[in-house]
Parts: structure tokens; sequence; C-alpha cells
């Protein structure tokens, strides 16, 4: 393959993937404001919990849309990958969102708010999510081998 043609459809692979993980974001943002903010949750638990709903549409939206192609080497055997990876993640997310806070918090001299609590957030989903992109590209949706 050509490089102008794979970066074409990294291209396309990477704009999918982006779709899906907004729509996962919103999903995990709404789930997480509603956690913290309507039924008091800490936002450590809220985090991991909202990442684990939104886990669902990322799934399902990368699985059938974005790595389509890819090859299926078993539904057992990805769903594993898949699942350790975002638990990778998910503690990964959880940590930048405990240590974020922690550091507003100190740098204000008191407890942030919620425009803060979620500029942290958004800040930890987007590291994340480019954690998440190599780590599907390369690991959890591979390429099927050459014959």
């Amino acid at each position: 393959m050509n490089p102008p043609s794979r970066i074409r459809r990294l291209a396309g692979v990477g704009s999918r993937f982006l779709v899906v993980g907004a729509l996962s974001t919103l999903i995990e943002v709404g789930v997480f404001n509603l956690l913290v903010y309507v039924w008091g949750w800490d936002v450590v638990t809220a985090k991991v919990v909202a990442s684990l709903v939104a886990l669902v549409n990322a799934y399902i939206g990368n699985r059938e849309w974005t790595f389509r192609h890819r090859d299926r080497r078993g539904r057992v055997s990805e769903v594993t990958l898949f699942l350790v990876t975002n638990a990778v993640c998910t503690a990964i997310g959880a940590v930048l969102v405990w240590v974020g806070v922690e550091a507003v918090a100190a740098v204000l001299g008191r407890e942030p708010g919620a425009v803060a609590v979620n500029v942290v957030n958004l800040t930890s989903i987007v590291i994340v999510v480019l954690l998440r992109f190599v780590l599907y590209h390369g690991i959890v949706f591979r390429v099927a081998p050459s014959k």
C-alpha cells in the first residue's frame, strides 16, 4: 500500500474513531455530572462508573463501524483485550481526574466548582482517547495477518 493510500485509510479510521469517541464522551460526561452533581458521588467513583457506561457504546461503535474491516479473531479474545485495555485506560483517567481535582483545589485553596472539575475531566478524556486509539488500532482491533 502506498503512503498516500495508507494515510487516507488511517484518516478514515481516525475520523470514525473520533465520532464514536465524541458520542461516548457525551455519554461519559453526562453520566459523570449526574452522579457527582445530582446524586453526590465522589469524583473518582463517578469517573469509573461513567467510563464503564460509555464503554458499552465505544465497543459497539468501534467493533461494528470504526474497525469493521479488521480481523475478527473471536469475540472472547477481542472483548477480553478490549476490557483489559479499557480497565487500564479507565484507571489512568480516574488517576488523572483525582490528581487534577486535587491540584486545582490546592491552587484555589478550596474545593473546585463544576466548571473546574469538568475541565479536569475533559482533559483526562482527551489524554485517554489518544492512548485508546493507539491501543485499539494496534492491539484490540488489529489487521488480519497476511497469508
